[in-house]
């Protein structure tokens, strides 16, 4: 029974370099992704820190902060291959009895489990996971979550992408479209929502920033899975933000990321660390991207139960997206805008006040009361209620997203203390 192997050495994030810093004339919005994106990755993402990550500092010609940054641009690596440790502690608060994130049984492992890239992501979420991965240019990557009894692996070939879990026996399939490396807006290609966990793309986000609101600096040197590394930190200037610092680990040879640090201003242990503990910058085997469905596996078509067992050609359709709802806006009534600028940016959506459970229509006149009560409940054990000149609503807080919901509907989320949201609340009145 054909079953899907991890390659010698790793498996499959896209190895390209960083991109540039963002310049001041960068959309807010983007400016405003960079601190949710990261810390929801967690996410996406997910400190187990200098213990891996260092056996001594080598000594280094010295680099400017900005030749460091233009190294990282210009760095043409598509070919790697290595084992990633990534730890995430949010600080999500625990969920009251009978509720649980993502809605039950259904998401990866065990019978019945869901095996597409968005199932998994909740996974990743928190606590500590290895990862290896592996890439040979944009249309052929790898990357598997290993687990102690089970592996989950995402493959792209060409136009094929192929994710299985190996716990359930499920796969999921889609074909990508030509021409799409499945960054994190697409819907096509390695899903962005599952590759964005590697220190390359996290360092891409957290550049993305770097503009006028930030500090940048070269922070002496290190080893990481045995190669020399620059330390680039990076210090939000503004006050209202929750983000303490990032710390990316550059090989000193070609410029790629090698290690990923997000630690809260709050202090303690990082909210989000990823490091590679072995790489190797070769061409890997050309069978680390095949994939077959093992015989008996239930295997879902672009969306939809194939209603087939193990290896039914492809019809097409998407893969789904994990957390552009964070930065698009998209599927919010009325759309969203971006209040402030760089770390202390806050988007505000605006919604539906009868969307808010138990505002807008009486519980004993709507049908869903039930439903309405558990949202409460759940609503209750995440948030803190809160009071100001915008009304009343509720502030859910992690270690470096909160989030304001106020009772008629409006949302306001950003990596900014409590004070931040409620001002920009008022002011929004």
């Amino acid at each position: 029974m054909a079953r899907i192997q991890p390659a010698p050495g790793a498996e499959g994030a896209d190895g390209a370099g960083a991109a540039p810093a963002g310049a001041t004339g960068r959309r807010k919005a983007v400016r405003y992704a960079v601190p949710v994106v990261v810390a929801g990755v967690a996410a996406s993402a997910i400190g187990i820190g200098s213990a891996l990550a260092s056996s001594g500092a080598p000594d280094l010609p010295k680099i400017s902060a900005q030749d460091l940054i233009a190294k990282m641009a210009a760095s043409d690596t598509r070919q790697m291959s290595g084992t990633v440790k990534i730890s995430t502690d949010l600080g999500l608060p625990a969920l009251p009895s009978g509720l649980s994130l993502g809605g039950g049984a259904k998401g990866g492992g065990g019978k019945g489990g869901d095996a597409s890239p968005q199932a998994k992501l909740t996974e990743l979420a928190s606590g500590t996971h290895t990862l290896r991965v592996a890439s040979d240019g944009p249309d052929k990557q790898r990357l598997s979550v290993v687990e102690q009894s089970a592996e989950y692996s995402v493959v792209r070939n060409g136009d094929q992408v192929w994710a299985y879990d190996s716990a359930s026996n499920t796969a999921y399939h889609s074909k990508a479209q030509q021409g799409q490396h499945g960054g994190s807006n697409s819907r096509e290609g390695m899903p962005g929502d599952v590759k964005d966990a590697s220190p390359q793309e996290l360092a891409k986000k957290a550049l993305a920033a770097a503009d006028d609101t930030t500090a940048v600096t070269v922070d002496g040197t290190a080893k990481v899975a045995g190669r020399d590394t620059y330390q680039l930190l990076i210090k939000p200037k503004q006050s209202e933000t929750t983000v303490g610092s990032i710390r990316i680990a550059v090989d000193a040879k070609n410029g790629v990321p090698l290690k990923f640090t997000l630690s809260p201003k709050s202090g303690g242990k990082a909210v989000v660390d990823a490091s590679f503990t072995k790489v190797d910058f070769g061409k890997p085997a050309a069978d680390t991207f095949s994939f077959t469905p093992p015989k008996g596996a239930k295997v879902t078509e672009g969306g939809k139960e194939s209603g087939k067992e193990g290896g039914e050609e492809a019809k097409g359709g998407r893969l789904p997206q994990g957390l552009d709802g964070l930065t698009g806006g998209a599927g919010h009534e009325g759309g969203s805008k971006v209040i402030g600028k760089g770390w202390a940016s806050i988007a505000e959506f605006k919604g539906d006040k009868a969307a808010v459970p138990g505002k807008g229509r009486s519980q004993g006149a709507d049908k869903n009361a039930g439903k309405n009560g558990d949202a409460s409940k759940l609503l209750d054990s995440f948030g803190s209620k809160v009071t100001g000149d915008f009304g009343s609503g509720r502030v859910f807080s992690t270690r470096i997203v909160n989030a304001l919901m106020t009772d008629d509907g409006r949302v306001y989320v950003g990596a900014v203390s409590k004070d931040a949201l409620i001002k920009a609340a008022d002011a929004a009145k």
